[in-house]
């Protein structure tokens, strides 16, 4: 693997720990399996892409792309709680509709972003080289989410959010409002990825309407992969296992591919993230299994 491949990959990794976070606040934390996240992450290229070509600064435009995803998973969330829809088909129709919607926001299929100045614009001739500039940024990014999830988990909050998840009823039988967390935690992690998908955009120069194929699968490879490597043994670790998985599945692809000796293509990428993602399942069954 050469040294650009590397950092590309490691680069990749970091944009995806976004979705990695956000997959973690829905499926572990509020034991929500949401699959609008394949729509959320090409609305947030989508609307990031049109904003900033619009003549929006990049900031302003990446924010109103975490706003769009956030409200995608409140329609989600409203499926669900006002409607009584199951969270899995509520997310799967928010996911379907978001196909056309992200067809809408673009125009056409993709936008191409070569020539516009992005959120790295301004880091760019710094010293460093190009291929460095973009992951050390989006570490940058990464580290302040991890950060602000943490915290907003270990206050009330959160805790309130957590205690949903671990045993609905008997958070509601403590007060909470359980359908208000739903709506909060969904929107949260629906504008991380959002988020992921605005810089996505941003670092590879074009927004696609197809690029959040698979995204769902992706993000629950890196939660396994850091649950497997760091155990659940607090929130913050838990967080930092979801980057350092998302960083790991994006070597073992890179690594995976660009070895001649096992033949594989590009062609064959969707079958080595389901063999990852096989691997990354049984792992945790294979230790249990073996200190029983």
């Amino acid at each position: 693997m050469s040294t650009i491949a590397f950092w590309g990959a490691v680069e990749l990794g970091l944009v995806y720990a976004f979705v990695a976070i956000g997959v973690y606040l829905a499926f572990r934390v509020l034991d929500f399996p949401d699959l609008t996240v394949d729509g959320s992450f090409p609305l947030g290229a989508a609307v990031a892409a049109v904003c900033i070509i619009g003549g929006l600064n990049a900031w302003l435009a990446t924010g109103i792309a975490m706003l769009a995803g956030a409200a995608a998973g409140i329609v989600t969330a409203t499926l669900n709680v006002r409607f009584k829809i199951l969270n899995l088909l509520a997310s799967i129709l928010t996911m379907i509709a978001l196909f056309s919607i992200n067809l809408r926001v673009m125009g056409k299929p993709n936008v191409a972003l070569l020539n516009e100045a992005t959120m790295l614009s301004p880091f760019y001739g710094l010293g460093l080289k190009e291929y460095l500039v973009r992951p050390i940024f989006i570490f940058i990014l990464v580290a302040l989410a991890i950060v602000a999830v943490w915290r907003f988990l270990e206050s009330d909050a959160g805790l309130a959010m957590r205690a949903t998840g671990t045993n609905a009823r008997m958070a509601r039988a403590q007060g909470v409002n359980t359908g208000r967390q739903i709506y909060l935690g969904i929107a949260i992690s629906n504008a991380l990825v959002a988020l992921g998908g605005a810089l996505f955009a941003q670092t590879n120069g074009f927004a696609d309407v197809t690029s959040g194929v698979g995204t769902i699968v992706v993000g629950l490879a890196a939660v396994i992969v850091g649950e497997t490597l760091f155990g659940t043994r607090g929130l913050l670790i838990a967080l930092i296992g979801c980057v350092v998985g998302s960083i790991l599945y994006r070597l073992a692809i890179q690594l995976a591919l660009s070895t001649d000796v096992l033949g594989l293509k590009a062609s064959d990428l969707n079958l080595v993230t389901a063999a990852l993602v096989a691997i990354a399942l049984i792992l945790p069954r294979l230790r249990k299994g073996a200190s029983a």
